[in-house]
């Protein structure tokens, strides 16, 4: 089918089991929204208010049991940022899709950049995880999209689809294939914020009597505000939970890998990368991006090991400064 990139998005988050959106019309994302509106026979659509009732609604439907998304651009990313760290401290399985603008601020709302390659993952405060994929077609929109569901429900935490402008907005053939679909682990245990690294998820309404806070709490959910080992246990599961599984969340392409001279991109400019790679007849490599947080360090210096870099990304070096290390 012919379908731009941002409805690619909602047919992927309504074929991964989406049922809830929140959202407010932001350029270069409210196309999202606008044909979410046009699926509300399988998810409910509520526009809010601004940004943070976004997040916070869709933090709400999902401890009611449904899997829920939002979607923004730079400056309602940002706003995000607090709910995005609750969502990580209460392991909150959500998606946010960020259609990147150039920024900062207002800057221009109808330009493609992609300067929030760190934002996404070090926006909110403290030490957390996030899993960002990052698609480069319309067909990554709705394949990624599934896959940022898939992981967050896994992984009980939340996972960015980190878009940018001409890949939301460009049309092009989309095939809407099947997938796996993956589900959260439901039900109650005495430990419910603990014991397993993934601890199975009640819903409100189950009965259950859970304490959802985002101070440091225990294994139990308790507040334990005062307690150092409390908060190195939760902060180091709360990692580890997403850090150990890194080699299984990391998705990437890689062309010519033999090649002096490697093109390190991700998103749009990646189409560009490979197309090079194609015209100069293996003289260059291409490594693609799918997943940029967690970094896989290991792996791209494995694939990078004697080879010169070129980072090609629309901002002033915000992947660059990760392959450096």
């Amino acid at each position: 089918m012919l379908m731009q990139g941002n409805v690619a998005c909602v047919e992927g988050a309504i074929e991964a089991g989406c049922r809830f959106f929140a959202g407010y019309p932001i350029t270069p994302a409210s196309e999202i929204m606008n044909h979410m509106v046009k699926r509300v026979k399988e998810a409910v659509f509520i526009q809010m208010e601004d940004e943070i009732a976004s997040i916070s609604a869709c933090i709400g439907a999902s401890w009611a049991g449904v899997k829920a998304m939002t979607a923004t651009s730079g400056p309602g990313f940002s706003l995000m940022q607090e709910g995005i760290g609750f969502a990580a401290m209460t392991e909150t399985p959500c998606v946010v899709v960020d259609v990147q603008r150039a920024g900062p601020s207002t800057g221009q709302a109808t330009k493609v950049a992609q300067g929030d390659v760190i934002q996404s993952r070090f926006g909110s405060q403290g030490d957390y995880e996030t899993i960002v994929l990052a698609p480069s077609s319309a067909q990554e929109m709705y394949d990624l999209t599934v896959e940022a569901f898939n992981l967050s429900e896994k992984f009980r935490t939340p996972a960015i689809l980190l878009a940018d402008e001409t890949v939301g907005r460009l049309s092009e053939e989309v095939s809407l294939k099947d997938f796996e679909i993956v589900n959260r682990k439901r039900g109650y245990t005495k430990e419910p914020f603990g014991g397993e690294m993934v601890p199975p998820m009640p819903a409100f309404g189950d009965g259950c009597e859970l304490l959802i806070t985002g101070s440091t709490h225990d294994a139990r959910g308790y507040r334990k505000t005062q307690d150092s080992k409390v908060q190195k246990e939760l902060l180091e599961r709360l990692k580890k939970k997403v850090e150990d599984h890194r080699d299984e969340i990391f998705r990437h392409e890689a062309y010519n890998e033999d090649s002096k001279t490697i093109l390190v991109s991700f998103g749009i400019e990646a189409r560009a990368c490979h197309e090079a790679c194609l015209r100069l007849n293996g003289k260059v490599g291409f490594l693609k991006l799918n997943t940029i947080w967690p970094f896989n360090f290991e792996k791209i210096s494995e694939i990078l090991e004697g080879k010169r870099a070129v980072v090609v990304e629309l901002n002033y070096g915000q992947l660059s400064m990760l392959i450096r290390n």
